[in-house]
């Protein structure tokens, strides 16, 4: 069966009330069943992530986009050159097996988007580039690890 049928049945699944999106609470629980058990803060980030109508909830084009994890990147405003992907993938595959798991994936893209946040705060012309010296690159690298 292709992934992507599968991944409907189990979305269909998880929208008990069949309203064609789901919310954090009703993700939380699915990712229980799994035996992940993330914070229901990090699976509302995972919905805001995925909220293109900023209603608070997820619909199937959210999860869909896991399947594809560089068009999942780039969907979510990260566009990213192939060794910068590679090396970010790289260093969130917690089992290092060349698979990012689902919690491996919500952690790069968190990673991402404090790294954005960082990034146009040094940023000021919004040129695309930055110059750091030595205290605020090391100010940067220890606030996008939090």
């Amino acid at each position: 069966m292709e992934d992507s049928v599968l991944l409907r049945e189990w979305f269909d699944r998880v929208d008990s009330g069949k309203t064609g999106s789901i919310t954090a609470t009703q993700l939380k629980s699915a990712f229980a069943i799994g035996n992940l058990n993330f914070p229901l803060s990090v699976v509302q980030q995972m919905i805001r992530m995925y909220d293109f109508d900023r209603n608070g909830t997820m619909s199937f084009e959210g999860p869909a986009s896991l399947l594809r994890l560089r068009e999942a990147i780039s969907k979510i405003g990260f566009v990213l050159d192939s060794p910068a992907f590679y090396t970010a993938c790289e260093s969130f595959d917690q089992k290092k097996n060349g698979r990012l798991h689902l919690d491996d994936f919500i952690s790069l893209c968190i990673f991402l988007q404090s790294a954005r946040n960082m990034f146009n705060a040094f940023d000021t012309g919004k040129q695309g580039r930055v110059t750091l010296d030595l205290n605020q690159f090391v100010y940067c690298t220890a606030s996008c690890r939090i």
